[in-house]
């Protein structure tokens, strides 16, 4: 069940949190799952799998949505995502959880937070991910059409996608003026 709840959320909280993305990269490994939950959303967007020379493949700034399924963020993969991504994109990313590796978590916040409007950690079974926006909120710009029309799902849904952006007192606090909510 795992591994459905990490392709499920890593596809679908972040296309159902862009009102319209037509351009998806997803970098890094796509197992057969993770790309049949991508192609849930095919009518939609023009989706591509790839690895990091993906995006220095890419010369125009026409990129929605960005998955990185296990690549590590840092300031030089950055400035290839600003280079690429659309003024009101965003991306998702594979982080650590608070408690394993809170250092870990704080600093991928802050690294994606030079960047973008909204950095916020968001945790699902044993994983913690981060989504990064300039635009759209994962919470308040929640696109219910689509998320509801999702189906034969294991693991995300609309009330899921809203719930997981919830962290314990003691963690919120740590994580406030880190995470930009």
């Amino acid at each position: 069940m795992s591994k459905n709840a990490f392709n499920e959320m890593m596809v679908h909280l972040p296309l159902c949190t862009h009102k319209e993305a037509s351009n998806v990269l997803v970098i890094g490994t796509a197992d057969e799952e993770l790309k049949a939950q991508a192609a849930m959303h095919n009518k939609e967007s023009n989706i591509e799998f790839g690895d990091v020379s993906l995006l220095t493949s890419k010369d125009e700034k026409n990129i929605d949505v960005i998955i990185l399924t296990d690549v590590e963020v840092d300031e030089l993969l950055l400035a290839n995502i600003e280079r690429v991504l659309n003024e009101d994109g965003l991306i998702a990313f594979a982080s650590e959880s608070f408690s394993k590796d809170e250092e870990k978590l704080k600093a991928d916040l802050r690294v994606v937070g030079e960047k973008f409007w909204i950095a916020m950690p968001f945790k699902f079974g044993h994983n913690t991910s981060i989504l990064a926006s300039k635009k759209y909120h994962p919470t308040a710009d929640l696109v219910l059409q689509r998320a509801d029309l999702l189906d034969d799902l294991q693991y995300y849904s609309s009330e899921i996608h809203k719930a997981v952006f919830v962290f314990p007192a003691a963690e919120h606090k740590a994580l406030t003026g880190i995470a930009k909510r």
